[in-house]
């Protein structure tokens, strides 16, 4: 087996790892990236904005069961991760809402994927594709690289100072999210690039890395039940954002969360319910505002009911609120109890009594037809369980210690969010920076 030797080995070429990559070459580390895939870029390709809450109060108050460290790390060093994106020359907007808590900035994540690799090439950087990384080397307690599996077959021991894993998450392996995130977990929906299979989590728990948590959640959204993923434009053009404003009745015709709080979380509270599965249902006025309009400003509107419809998904129009009592028997909802149960929200939001479950954020009535009725699904984009770290991206070993040698930024992660979400583009940022600086700490010389 040949060998060679570098200061920083990134297993995972995402969001994290490039930034890690680009940041290290920087530095002056020399660096090697491994990716499973023919491509670079992982699920950073699918979005849009890196954005989270723009404080510590904000953040406390969204995710308040996430790791103090992490959450403080992520609010303090956002800015920093922002002027580095503009330090390389990609094209980033000014700062605006996103969600109803969340400040971040649009920007072109092709183009700064292909910046980013473009700076490791031209830093001396090695970007291995097609190449699995199958086994770390640990040598007296140290993590000291890993063994590789290169596209030609070949095997190549990869010794280094550090070794980041940014290999994105295990949402494509459907055995770790029935296991990690729920039994049901493994029936969704994968709106993520499909090499995010665990190879970063079983490599660090392999050499003795702390995970969690088992009920930590997931990010993802509502899509319409039925509909398979035909390319990674339906993550975005089959994402039901509306349901922050509209209702939602499981199987039991019951509504059971606060929609408004976000898709997000309402994605994490259906997977829970009966079956998996519920009924999302909008008026006029949802339909005029929200399916066909912006779910952040600057992004493109899509008509999600016209969508779901063609593509072939339990969709459901009523000229007037009788007419939800009609709903399919196959489906298997009682239609007049959907019906009862949205005339008698909209008689308590007219008298301003509070609905169970609340409306914090859209308390006004569903009153003006016509209906539109959609079937909605859970889709998971990466899990919140992962590898333990510190402020640093350093990795922790099963006694609370970071493991030497070992980092690790990105979706690989759990900590950070505790069935809460504000942000991964936004994590794998700063992270993958921090990683970057960790290793360049521990590649410099020591002084006197």
């Amino acid at each position: 087996m040949r060998a060679e030797e570098v200061d920083l080995l990134i297993i995972g070429a995402g969001m994290a790892g490039l930034t890690a990559g680009a940041r290290a070459v920087r530095n002056g580390l020399s660096v090697t990236v491994v990716e499973i895939g023919a491509g670079v870029g992982g699920s950073a390709l699918f979005a849009g904005y890196a954005w989270t809450a723009p404080s510590h109060d904000i953040m406390d108050q969204h995710n308040p069961y996430g790791d103090t460290a992490l959450k403080r790390a992520l609010v303090d060093r956002f800015p920093e991760g922002i002027s580095w994106i503009r330090s390389l020359g990609v094209d980033i907007k000014d700062a605006q809402r996103v969600l109803s808590f969340g400040r971040g900035h649009q920007f072109d994540t092709h183009q700064y994927v292909a910046t980013c690799h473009q700076a490791i090439r031209r830093g001396g950087g090695t970007l291995l594709l097609e190449t699995r990384a199958e086994r770390l080397v640990v040598e007296d307690g140290v993590v000291a690289g890993a063994e590789l599996r290169l596209a030609d077959g070949t095997h190549m021991r990869m010794r280094a100072g550090s070794t980041l894993m940014a290999t994105g998450g295990f949402q494509g392996d459907t055995e770790l999210r029935a296991t990690h995130v729920h039994p049901r977990a493994g029936d969704m929906g994968l709106r993520s690039n499909p090499f995010s299979r665990g190879g970063g989590y079983r490599l660090a728990t392999g050499a003795g890395a702390a995970t969690g948590h088992d009920d930590a959640g997931f990010y993802g959204h509502l899509i319409p039940s039925g509909i398979p993923f035909a390319d990674p434009a339906d993550f975005v053009d089959l994402s039901l954002y509306y349901s922050e404003h509209a209702l939602l009745f499981n199987v039991d015709n019951d509504r059971f969360v606060d929609e408004t709080l976000g898709d997000h979380l309402t994605a994490m509270a259906l997977l829970e319910q009966p079956q998996g599965r519920g009924l999302l249902i909008a008026d006029a006025r949802v339909f005029r505002d929200w399916v066909v309009g912006s779910y952040v400003e600057g992004a493109v509107a899509v008509d999600k009911f016209a969508l779901a419809g063609k593509r072939g998904g339990r969709v459901g129009f009523a000229e007037d609120l009788d007419e939800l009592a009609y709903l399919p028997e196959e489906w298997g909802y009682r239609g007049d109890a959907v019906r009862d149960a949205v005339r008698l929200f909209n008689e308590h939001a007219a008298a301003g009594l509070e609905p169970a479950p609340g409306r914090e954020l859209d308390r006004l009535p569903l009153d003006e037809p016509p209906y539109y009725v959609i079937e909605a699904v859970p889709a998971i984009t990466f899990p919140f369980h992962g590898v333990r770290i510190d402020d640093r991206a350093r990795v922790l070993g099963r006694d609370g210690e970071p493991l030497p040698g070992l980092l690790a930024a990105g979706s690989d992660t759990g900590g950070l969010w505790h069935r809460a979400y504000a942000g991964g583009i936004a994590s794998a940022l700063v992270f993958g920076l921090t990683a970057a600086d960790t290793a360049t700490a521990t590649a410099a010389p020591a002084t006197d």
